[in-house]
């Protein structure tokens, strides 16, 4: 692997990061100087990582101007939501008639990881394991096609809860009791119940209206 390909990369994973974490919001307006600057690069590997977020949709280049962080588009977020309510949902009613010690413990693990990083007011990583809590249930129920679709959303689900925390920062705790709710629903088998409680998550963490859930 070349020098130039290697900084291209790391440019890439750390322009993305930013973008994931919500610490380059969608509508700012950057350039390759102040990012490359920033990483202590050239140029030359920040337009290749240009390049490819480009063509992966996370930005849109416009010569002589800069990179537009192209924000999450209109519907898509009620789309992202309307298909982890689909996965989340069959996952809990096939956990429904299994062992659900393993995952309950889990699910209170990933909970207790969010209330450090709440008190710690680190917001990032709040978010990241707020995807994790969820994701905890889907591989639990052990069906790989819906694993590997859940997946395909991580990064779409990632950015819209890092938007979701840095506008509501003092909703983290009513997030993590919403969560204990949820893992309490698993823990007893109640997947109706679970259901229900997930509509009142996701609508309210995301600002959504849902609407046929």
């Amino acid at each position: 692997m070349s020098k130039t390909y290697s900084s291209a990369e790391r440019a890439y994973r750390e322009v993305k990061e930013r973008i994931l974490a919500g610490a380059l919001p969608g509508g700012e307006l950057i350039s390759e100087g102040e990012i490359a600057t920033d990483l202590g690069t050239s140029r030359t590997p920040v337009r290749e990582a240009f390049l490819r977020l480009e063509t992966e949709g996370w930005m849109k280049l416009y010569p002589k101007r800069g990179a537009l962080v192209v924000p999450v588009p209109a519907g898509e977020a009620e789309h992202v939501v309307h298909a982890r309510y689909v996965v989340e949902t069959a996952a809990a009613r096939g956990l429904a008639a299994a062992d659900r010690a393993g995952v309950a413990e889990a699910l209170r693990e990933a909970i207790e990881r969010q209330r450090e990083f709440a008190a710690a007011g680190d917001l990032e990583q709040f978010a990241a394991m707020d995807t994790e809590f969820h994701r905890t249930l889907v591989v639990a129920a052990g069906n790989p096609l819906l694993i590997g679709f859940y997946d395909s959303l991580r990064e779409r689900q990632r950015r819209m809860n890092s938007a979701a925390v840095r506008r509501h920062a003092r909703g983290a705790e009513q997030i993590v009791e919403q969560h204990g709710r949820l893992a309490d629903r698993i823990e007893a088998g109640d997947a109706e119940g679970f259901a229900a409680l997930l509509v009142e998550h996701l609508s309210g963490v995301h600002q959504l209206e849902l609407k046929g859930l």
